[in-house]
């Protein structure tokens, strides 16, 4: 008889043979600045996560410093909105000004900017509209404008979330032709029309007004279609791929592992948040024991980043265990 549970026979021999462990170094935390003087407004639909105005923005900065969390992930709420969104890639835009802060008050807090036109815009869509028509190519010529002027603000990864095709290749020229050929590209390469994203368009404000947007989001039958995204885009040059959300897909992160040494991040989206929290609240789950049960699944899937709304919890808890 072969007798596993050897292995198990207590912590210290769990510990000895564990294959896989979460640190603090795996973690991205996404915030949310707005517009407005004294702003912290709670986002009702994800309990414990806040819109901050820039001068309120410091007492969460200072707890994602102390965390030791390596880096956030930054969505703005522009108070005008119009059909071009053109506060995306106004130098004096919230985001550019929030990211100029946060670089003076922590300069070695690594700072991802999302690149998308849905906050901005006064459709909610992620491209220029035509019409019902989501137009590609006239899109990307402002995301490049949005990733330039968001590096020029002190981004140090520019991430586009819009999944419009052929945009890492134009953002990348663009950054290369502006002098920012050391800023990176986190592509959310695998970005699935999900139903998981609901609370984050109460967080970002950024609901479309018509349609919605399966024309340029995956299909979410589609795995083989995903892993051609991500190697696309590795092509186009992406420094980093991300499969999003996380954890009805991390069949496509694991696939994506076997073919590709290139850092693989997972979004741990506002709907996985919100369900635990949900759950937790009412008693019916351990929180604790579930968050770090999905962090251990997706990094023993392949992904080498996690970004997730529970990064300061995960991170109190594995002090807590030390």
């Amino acid at each position: 008889m072969i007798r596993m549970r050897r292995l198990r026979v207590n912590d210290a021999m769990r510990n000895l043979v564990r294959e896989t462990s979460i640190s603090k170094n795996d973690l991205v935390y996404p915030v949310f600045v707005t517009e407005g003087e004294n702003v912290k407004n709670p986002v009702d639909s994800m309990p414990g996560i806040y819109q901050y105005s820039i001068d309120r923005f410091d007492e969460e900065l200072d707890r994602i410093v102390k965390s030791g969390i390596p880096a956030i992930l930054i969505f703005g709420i522009p108070e005008h909105k119009d059909e071009k969104g053109s506060e995306a890639y106004n130098d004096e835009g919230i985001t550019q000004r929030a990211i100029r802060h946060i670089k003076e008050k922590a300069p070695n807090l690594l700072v991802i900017a999302d690149v998308c036109l849905c906050e901005y815009t006064s459709h909610g869509h992620c491209g220029l509209v035509c019409g019902h028509e989501i137009l590609n190519d006239e899109t990307l010529v402002l995301l490049g404008k949005m990733a330039v002027s968001l590096a020029k603000a002190g981004a140090d990864v520019i991430a586009p979330s819009d999944m419009m095709d052929g945009r890492v290749e134009y953002i990348r020229q663009a950054l290369d032709e502006n002098g920012f050929l050391n800023t990176m590209i986190m592509a959310y390469s695998a970005k699935f029309a999900s139903g998981y994203y609901s609370p984050f368009r109460d967080a970002a404000q950024s609901a479309p007004a018509f349609g919605d947007r399966r024309t340029y989001q995956m299909d979410p039958a589609n795995g083989k279609e995903a892993v051609r995204e991500c190697e696309n885009d590795i092509e186009e040059g992406a420094d980093i791929i991300m499969v999003k959300p996380a954890l009805a897909y991390l069949d496509v992160v694991k696939e994506m592992s076997y073919r590709t040494d290139y850092p693989i991040a997972v979004y741990n989206v506002s709907g996985e948040y919100s369900m635990v929290k949900a759950a937790a609240q009412n008693g019916w789950i351990d929180e604790k024991r579930i968050v770090m049960e999905n962090m251990i699944a997706m990094k023993r899937a392949g992904a080498k980043i996690i970004i997730t709304y529970h990064a300061l919890d995960v991170v109190k808890w594995l002090e807590e265990d030390a």
